[in-house]
């Protein structure tokens, strides 16, 4: 449970060798005996992930792809005790061009990036109301508010994901559980890899710092840099015309 600081004593990552996630987890300022469950596929870059953390890391099986499975990864994960934090970060980048030839491809960015937190929160999320305490950190985009024709299948997930955390967000209110929104702008890192950074990126340590540190807030939004607000603003706001001009 959490101690007399608000700091968690049980945290679950899904999508356990996230970059965002695991520098979400290295920016904690939680006690050493903290446990962290860290759930994904790859059971090999999970033990090395959890190696480099400062906390008890334990592994879990979880495959974003098979539905079927999400009840029992939540269940398997509540079953040590409550768990305090649950952070969303699974997610995968596949190019535009190439989901244009292969359907299939924007069906597994569908998948990832917005069915498999929809199993899986609903999940967390009933565990958490009868437990009547927790977070939920759900890591949205920039690319929710308006998607682009250079990436309007990942757009599109990350629109449905934004829209489900406010639903639930909303659905939690009065409960105990709170649900934290992270939206960066473009993150420099592995997903992006070979990419060109547009405006207003940040790195995976900047998000993780940010998240953190509202974590210790009773904040329920947040834009990565905090300046992206406005620009979101601006976004919504360009002529149709001109929005379809835009490469990035």
């Amino acid at each position: 449970m959490l101690d007399q600081l608000g700091r968690p004593g049980r945290v679950l990552l899904l999508g356990g060798t996230s970059e965002i996630g695991l520098a979400i987890l290295a920016s904690l300022r939680a006690p050493a005996d903290t446990e962290v469950l860290l759930a994904g596929r790859d059971e090999q870059r999970l033990a090395a992930a959890g190696k480099a953390l400062p906390f008890r890391c334990v592994t879990l099986g979880f495959d974003a792809l098979a539905p079927d499975s999400h009840g029992a990864v939540i269940d398997g994960a509540f079953a040590g005790g409550p768990v305090d934090l649950v952070i969303a970060a699974t997610g995968v980048l596949i190019a535009q061009d190439e989901a244009d030839r292969d359907p299939a491809l924007a069906a597994v960015m569908i998948d990832t990036n917005f069915t498999s937190h929809v199993t899986t929160l609903l999940a967390a999320a009933a565990r958490m109301r009868a437990q009547g305490s927790g977070t939920i950190v759900v890591l949205s985009s920039v690319a929710a508010v308006r998607p682009r024709k250079a990436n309007f299948v990942y757009g599109a997930a990350k629109a449905g994901l934004d829209a489900f955390a406010r639903g639930l967000t909303d659905a939690l209110a009065g409960s105990g559980v709170r649900v934290l929104l992270v939206r960066p702008g473009f993150v420099t890192g592995r997903m992006t890899a070979g990419m060109s950074a547009a405006p207003l990126s940040s790195t995976p340590a900047q998000v993780g710092a940010a998240v953190a540190a509202a974590l210790e807030t009773s904040a329920t939004s947040l834009w990565v840099p905090r300046s992206l607000a406005g620009a979101a603003a601006v976004m919504r706001l360009v002529p149709r015309p001109l929005w379809r001009r835009m490469r990035r």
